[in-house]
């Protein structure tokens, strides 16, 4: 499994931006399809973003389409940009990677990363 390290998150006001960034261990990184899912208290956790290994494709889920961007580099490293945000979506923040093709199912995705907290205040 590669191991993901997550960052970026914090507190910020209703329209205001952050980014996350997550970090993989593996020189393989490449090879993998990378999401974004989120946990609000009280919910399930669920998805936000995706990307193919070589940043072809991607996909967004409905709550945050034209305000979230995914993005990858060659240094082993994925991005959430939030733009737009709203109180709503105030969440744990996960990375993750999965061996096969972009998928938005959690269980596609074989390792995670800990988490980065994202709150925004209204």
């Amino acid at each position: 499994q590669v191991q993901l390290v997550e960052s970026g998150g914090g507190l910020v006001q209703a329209g205001g931006s952050l980014k996350l960034s997550c970090a993989a261990s593996e020189r393989t990184f490449g090879s993998y399809a990378m999401g974004w899912f989120r946990q609000a208290p009280g919910k399930e956790r669920e998805f936000v973003a995706a990307i193919s290994w070589n940043g072809g494709r991607t996909n967004y889920a409905d709550s945050v389409k034209g305000r979230f961007t995914i993005s990858r580099d060659n240094s082993n490293t994925v991005y959430l940009q939030m733009n737009s945000l709203k109180p709503e979506d105030t969440a744990v923040y996960y990375c993750a990677a999965s061996t096969g093709i972009i998928s938005t199912m959690e269980r596609s995705f074989g390792s995670w990363g800990q988490g980065t907290q994202v709150t925004v205040s209204s």
